[in-house]
């Protein structure tokens, strides 16, 4: 299974646990292949140019259209058979612990009282925390200067002070949440995630953005049907 940012990223740890799962039912190993960068288009061209045969699988999200629309693949949705999808997650926001800002509020009135002064790490340019990082901010009328890293680096440059926010999914953050390290302000998708009970959604402090990323398994167009079946 072909993933597309990187070793430590909150997708490439969900689809090892995927991958696991597959393993027993299927009775073969499904390893995982990183292709990080260009927000997934290295990876979807990686597995669409493979024999479509069952044996490659890309995990595949939202990117596989947002990086046709930002033109970093020539090819879009429609060059995959697409199996399941497999998850729905929200992207979180996440500040310092001992960051001046204790709400959504105060961070975004800061930004706009002091423009591209906020810096804000993502998961690569064209990414679905990208995005809705970008998406949230510029709603609002706040100017930030988006970071683009890729796996789990965004959150490393946080905790190092190279950033003053990041917008990554739940996996990345949590342990650092549970450290005291990090203090979750916000989910930019509208769907109650237990990995934060007390967390309120963007749009549920005022701001109507739902920017929620799915995930799932994709494998190359031309795929036999009974092979997606068994998949």
């Amino acid at each position: 299974m072909t993933t597309l940012f990187g070793a430590a990223s909150a997708s490439t740890q969900t689809a090892r646990i995927l991958a696991d799962g597959m393993a027993k039912v299927l009775g073969a190993p499904v390893p995982i292949i990183d292709k990080p960068g260009a927000g997934g288009a290295i990876g979807y061209t990686y597995v669409s140019q493979q024999k479509p045969d069952g044996h490659s699988i890309v995990w595949s999200s939202n990117s596989i259209s947002t990086t046709f629309h930002n033109g970093q693949l020539t090819f879009d949705y429609k060059n995959f058979e697409h199996v399941a999808r497999v998850t729905i997650e929200n992207p979180a926001l996440a500040v310092k612990a001992d960051a001046p800002w204790k709400t959504l509020k105060e961070l975004i009135e800061f930004a706009k009282a002091n423009p591209e002064k906020v810096r804000v790490g993502n998961s690569g340019q064209g990414s679905q925390t990208h995005i809705a990082s970008v998406a949230l901010f510029s709603s609002a009328g706040a100017k930030i200067v988006p970071v683009h890293r890729t796996g789990g680096q965004a959150t490393a440059d946080l905790l190092a002070g190279r950033v003053e926010v990041v917008v990554q999914f739940p996996q990345v953050i949590v342990p650092h949440v549970k450290s005291n390290d990090l203090r979750v302000l916000a989910l930019l998708g509208n769907i109650p995630d237990p990995a934060f009970p007390d967390v309120k959604s963007a749009k549920q402090q005022g701001y109507d953005i739902d920017l929620g990323l799915w995930r799932g398994i994709s494998v190359p167009k031309g795929t036999p049907k009974a092979v997606i079946a068994k998949l």
